[in-house]
């Protein structure tokens, strides 16, 4: 069993939520690190401290919510700890992540079924198609917008079968922000960089991991495959691995051996390009 070192190497993994859903999605992963001996935060974007149900009622601060404000916010309690932590983000979480790494935040970091930063301009039709209870109407973008049961289930739930999903959508689902989805849908169209750009050749950058559910059809493997090519410097470490899953996919009945398989390999990362910087001072 994995146990969290004494020495320099990350005591604390920071979870990251993604969209149309809050850190209560997090809730088995964090009680699994826990009982491994870990520090673990769930931190809520912000006006997300509130319960699910108290979103649902009042969607007021999905829709105000800004990109600036959530990576503002996170940057904040990263610096707060005593040591770099793993930073593993799901969906838009992701994104996120991908950002904080790029600002050398974090001694690693992985990300699941991550939203595209800026650039990635892939975009396959079951992308769109689940896009779309966002984008078909440009009103949404001044809107939080939900997902009915049946979108939820083939957006987030489709290979868990309806009654699981059904279990799912009651406990986590709240609605997204359209003004940052259609942000994001246009963001290789803005000139200039935009809320989700990151440095592909940074150097200094901790190591990342990508893990793509073979059945997400939001965020499928060929943008997480486009996104990790991107990454162009040599000084640090991006990979990626493919997974049995849909989107939703830290909820998979193997969620336990994929929450240890993410944290192996940040903990056999961050130590390998910790030990690469001591040799090269």
């Amino acid at each position: 069993m994995v146990t969290p070192p004494e020495d320099t190497a990350p005591n604390t993994i920071v979870l990251i939520h993604g969209f149309w859903v809050t850190p209560r999605s997090w809730e088995d992963w964090k009680r699994h690190y826990e009982a491994k001996g870990y520090t673990v935060l769930t931190p809520p974007y912000p006006g997300f401290e509130v319960e699910v149900e108290a979103l649902r009622a009042d969607p007021t601060p999905i829709e105000q919510l800004e990109v600036s404000d959530i990576i503002g916010k996170l940057e904040d309690l990263i610096r707060g700890l005593d040591r770099p932590p793993i930073i593993m983000g799901h969906s838009a979480g992701g994104a996120f992540t991908q950002i904080l790494l790029d600002h050398g935040l974090g001694a690693a970091g992985v990300v699941i079924n991550s939203a595209p930063t800026e650039g990635v301009k892939v975009i396959p039709l079951s992308e769109i198609k689940s896009s779309f209870p966002v984008l078909k109407n440009p009103a949404n973008r001044h809107k939080a917008v939900g997902l009915t049961p049946e979108q939820w289930y083939e957006i987030f739930a489709n290979t868990f079968g309806e009654e699981r999903s059904r279990e799912l959508y009651d406990r986590y689902h709240i609605p997204a922000s359209g003004k940052i989805f259609w942000g994001s849908a246009l963001a290789n169209i803005h000139p200039g960089k935009d809320d989700t750009y990151v440095n592909y050749h940074n150097d200094a950058r901790p190591p990342l991991l990508f893990i793509s559910g073979k059945q997400d059809p939001l965020f499928p493997p060929k943008v997480g495959h486009s996104n990790a090519k991107h990454y162009k410097a040599e000084g640090t470490v991006t990979e990626i691995v493919e997974r049995d899953g849909p989107h939703l996919l830290p909820a998979i009945p193997e969620w336990e051996a994929l929450a240890d398989f993410a944290l192996d390999w940040a903990l056999k990362a961050e130590e390998e390009a910790r030990e690469a910087g001591m040799r090269l001072n």
